[in-house]
């Protein structure tokens, strides 16, 4: 079952740092992330986000998962992503059965201006190296994990399959 992950930084470099640092953990099999993605706020209370997604299909695909997430999270469309009827009660769906309530208000309250989080959907990762790898970088680690079924019917969503 794949795991939502978020660490979130008190300044707004750090968080794109641990991201390059999970790149490695890639490479070396530590961590086997679906998706990566930094959102910074910066000073002015406006949001940036930075993924690891380069291929068209998936790349979108992820796309559209962080501009749903994020816009649960903050209440603002990310990516410029305006947010359909369909994609409005995915987004309605995974607020309410996919994300806990707590995992939301910690993500929320972290992110005030001038910081920075790490967000990653995990499938694999040896647990003790990838806390080495990542423990230089500190940060407050918030964790959900999202069953099978919610992961799926996200997808299918994303696809156009639903």
């Amino acid at each position: 079952m794949p795991d939502l992950i978020a660490i979130g930084y008190d300044d707004t470099t750090t968080a794109l740092q641990a991201m390059d640092e999970v790149g490695h953990l890639a490479q070396d099999l530590i961590i086997q992330p679906d998706a990566v993605a930094a959102i910074v706020r910066g000073d002015d209370g406006k949001f940036r986000t930075i993924t690891n997604q380069h291929e068209v299909g998936a790349g979108a695909t992820w796309g559209m998962f962080w501009g749903l997430l994020f816009g649960i999270l903050f209440f603002v469309p990310i990516f410029g992503m305006a947010v359909g009827a369909a994609f409005g009660a995915l987004g309605g769906k995974l607020a309410k059965d996919s994300i806990s309530k707590d995992f939301q208000n910690q993500v929320r309250e972290h992110m005030q201006p001038g910081t920075s989080a790490l967000f990653m959907v995990v499938e694999q990762m040896t647990t003790d190296k990838a806390l080495d790898g990542l423990a230089q970088f500190g940060g407050n680690v918030i964790k959900t994990s999202l069953s099978d079924e919610a992961e799926a019917e996200i997808q299918a969503h994303l696809h156009g399959e639903a």
